[in-house]
């Protein structure tokens, strides 16, 4: 999608392109996000457990997790719970209920993250008529010393899901990183790069396989992550 593609409305893109792509800095100012809030919900990544369970062996990526409900357009954060995918969609971690750490209730109740799912709602479920399932998480991908950080070591993939969020909140000290979009038969359809804090990509989770290439420190002697807030839709009922 060319970025005079990327101006369209979200919704025509989502219609035609089957994934959107909006700027963070336009988007915190849609959202009304003060810098002083946005540093204190960054912060929060500062904060996270190590996922245990990556089949690779891997010990470069932290997370957390919750589970809400949201019925007409008002979000209830469920008992905590797994995460859990099939292999259809996971070949490497899937069929597996994997347990991570509790978003915090601060970063649940922060001012960002409540304009992040009023602004998700809008988009997902527009009318405010449907009931789902909203999953969050909080993922830092790192790239230590012989050992790079893959922010999706699963490959190109679907989530298993009706719309996914990707909102980037830090890159420190890394390159590359890139984001691979493609039809659910493999054709590529377009690669860019995340770079700026706020940077978002909405999908459609039926019509595109997404995927980010590994990244690298570009000084090796200094911590670099990445760090990314994901939420999920799946429609119940």
């Amino acid at each position: 999608m060319s970025d005079t593609d990327s101006l369209s409305p979200i919704e025509d893109a989502l219609a035609q392109d089957g994934y959107a792509r909006l700027a963070g800095a336009a988007l915190f100012d849609q959202l009304g996000v003060t810098s002083q809030d946005w540093d204190r919900f960054a912060a929060s990544w500062n904060d996270l457990g190590p996922d245990l369970y990556m089949a690779d062996g891997g010990r470069y990526r932290r997370r957390r997790h919750a589970a809400f409900a949201l019925q007409a357009g008002h979000y209830s954060r469920k008992p905590h719970q797994p995460h859990y995918q099939s292999r259809d969609y996971n070949v490497l971690n899937g069929d597996v209920q994997r347990w991570f750490d509790p978003v915090t209730p601060e970063t649940v109740d922060s001012p960002v993250l409540q304009s992040i799912f009023a602004f998700a709602a809008e988009n997902f479920d527009p009318a405010s008529k449907g009931d789902w399932h909203v999953e969050l998480h909080q993922f830092r991908i790192e790239a230590k010393p012989g050992e790079n950080g893959r922010p999706t070591p699963e490959g190109m993939h679907r989530d298993g899901v009706d719309h996914v969020l990707v909102m980037l909140v830090e890159r420190r000290n890394v390159r590359e990183g890139v984001t691979r979009i493609g039809a659910p038969d493999g054709t590529a359809l377009g690669e860019f790069t995340l770079t700026q804090a706020g940077d978002t990509m909405l999908i459609d989770d039926h019509r595109i396989l997404h995927g980010v290439t590994e990244i690298h420190a570009v000084d090796p002697a200094r911590p670099a992550w990445r760090d990314a807030l994901v939420v999920t839709f799946v429609a119940e009922g």
